[in-house]
């Protein structure tokens, strides 16, 4: 990378060349964005909205990627910018403030985009964002209600999310204005409408999913890997090759014990013949995150005791796409799964019965612990489903007040079964907990560090359910392909 030593009279020339532009997805029309504003404000009917934008990096000289929620309203995806939407009576009148670089900056990252810009292609107003805090107090002093989009990548870390600029900016505002209250725009608002995908969103997933599973098909074809990181490079190469703009979340390659690790990202094992590797990894397109997973064996061929999880897991997929279908419940969906599971482990000898019990950490030693929990839920760990769009955990609008599938809903199916005996070892010491040690741990370990997940990507369509990913999942068509990898 190029030291910043050019003149400054370099970088006046260069920056005098043009006001900038502004890089928009064709995929999605302008106007959709001032259609999502108009769609708020129906819904909010009177208010103000203040949303800030994601920060220049500062930890490094990597490529900025706009929050969701801002991106969403505004299409603008260039840091340190706010917005602020003024409602009244259903009508919306939306100003972003933008920050111009200066010359010198500029020169090595060019200039963003000039007022003139935005009003031409995003149809929206814009001033600069020292010109924020004096309007927002002027508002604040309205009898409007305030409304805020806090500045997080993700839901899942916002309760954790204190000190974005964001959150100090309202903590400061909510100061100046004692009795100014302050509501979360995302979960009345916002989320619902990101929650129902329109055409041009789900052609973006369908591309970033079929990306994706270009790069599980070329981990089956590579030669047979020793380290984890190999299998990484292999997808994420793919995925850039193919024109995804990053990995949409850490990519996971976990072999062996490491494949019982959920969110495992280190990527450095080994991966030792006879192991099974769960492989969680895909892109982002144009913001839009696929998220797929495959479990397949190192050598190329499943195990006895592997097939058997594998198979199960695979059954407990396909029972949830059944049920998973415009106008049913995604409980339902997700109850299916589990009691295939539960089912199988039962089978197998992996839980006392279908609706044996345990007393899960937490329960009071020596004692029964109460009610307990469900011994085939030990092994499963998490749930089968979420969101997909903007967030690689977005949102459905069967979590919505009808918790049917509708049309527009993007969401993964990813069932999953992990069995390790070091899970029975953190177990309270209960009378339950000590027949259920003694049934299943011979069994246990014949399966012991043995992880399986498949997750693929859906999307409800008016025709039904449509698979987006399709990298090969079944046991067959994975040894068949990986008999013919390439050698080293």
């Amino acid at each position: 990378m190029t030291e910043r030593r050019t003149s400054l009279a370099v970088a006046l020339a260069f920056s005098a060349l043009a006001g900038g532009t502004l890089h928009l997805p064709a995929q999605i029309p302008a106007g959709d964005y001032a259609a999502r504003r108009d769609s708020l404000a129906v819904r909010m009917d009177s208010g103000v909205v203040i949303a800030f934008g994601g920060r220049t990096l500062v930890n490094d000289f990597g490529h900025f990627f706009q929050l969701p929620a801002f991106h969403y309203l505004t299409g603008y995806d260039e840091p340190d910018a706010a917005l602020v939407m003024v409602v009244r009576g259903g009508r919306q009148h939306t100003t972003l403030f933008i920050t111009r670089l200066d010359p010198r900056t500029a020169f090595y990252y060019g200039q963003r985009a000039d007022s003139a810009t935005l009003a031409r292609t995003l149809g929206v107003e814009s001033q600069s964002s020292s010109a924020l805090p004096a309007m927002v107090d002027s508002l604040a002093r309205t009898s409007l209600p305030f409304y805020t989009l806090a500045d997080f990548e993700d839901a899942d870390f916002a309760r954790t999310d204190s000190l974005t600029r964001g959150q100090a900016f309202i903590k400061a505002l909510m100061a100046a204005h004692p009795g100014l209250q302050v509501q979360d725009a995302h979960r009345a608002f916002v989320n619902p409408l990101r929650a129902r995908k329109t055409p041009a969103e789900i052609a973006l997933l369908r591309k970033a999913a079929e990306i994706s599973s270009e790069g599980h098909r070329a981990v089956l074809v590579m030669p047979e890997p020793a380290h984890e990181y190999e299998i990484q490079a292999v997808l994420e190469s793919t995925f850039l090759r193919l024109g995804g703009e990053r990995p949409a979340y850490g990519s996971i390659v976990g072999s062996g014990e490491n494949g019982t690790e959920l969110h495992y990202m280190l990527d450095r094992g080994p991966t030792r013949p006879g192991d099974l590797v769960v492989i969680d990894a895909a892109t982002q397109y144009h913001g839009y995150a696929a998220d797929v997973t495959r479990t397949i064996p190192v050598n190329g061929r499943f195990t006895a005791p592997q097939r058997a999880l594998y198979q199960l897991v695979r059954d407990a997929q396909a029972a949830a796409e059944r049920n998973s279908k415009p106008g049913m419940s995604a409980r339902a969906a997700a109850d299916s799964s589990v009691e295939v599971r539960a089912r199988g482990l039962a089978k197998l000898g992996l839980i006392e019965g279908i609706d044996a019990m345990y007393d899960p950490p937490g329960a009071p030693a020596g004692r029964g612990g109460g009610t307990g929990a469900r011994q085939a839920s030990f092994w499963m760990i998490h749930g089968i489903s979420h969101g997909l769009g903007l967030a690689v955990h977005d949102y459905v609008q069967s979590s919505q007040s009808d918790p049917t599938y509708k049309v527009g809903d993007a969401f993964t199916i990813e069932p999953g079964i992990y069995i390790s005996s070091k899970m029975l070892d953190v177990l309270p010491d209960t009378p339950r907990n000590r027949a259920f040690i003694v049934t299943v741990r011979p069994v246990v370990a014949r399966y012991d560090m043995t992880g399986v997940r498949i997750e693929d990507d859906y999307v409800i369509t008016d025709k039904g359910l449509e698979r987006m990913s399709t990298a090969p999942r079944e046991i067959a068509d994975i040894e068949a392909i990986m008999a013919k990898r390439r050698k080293k």
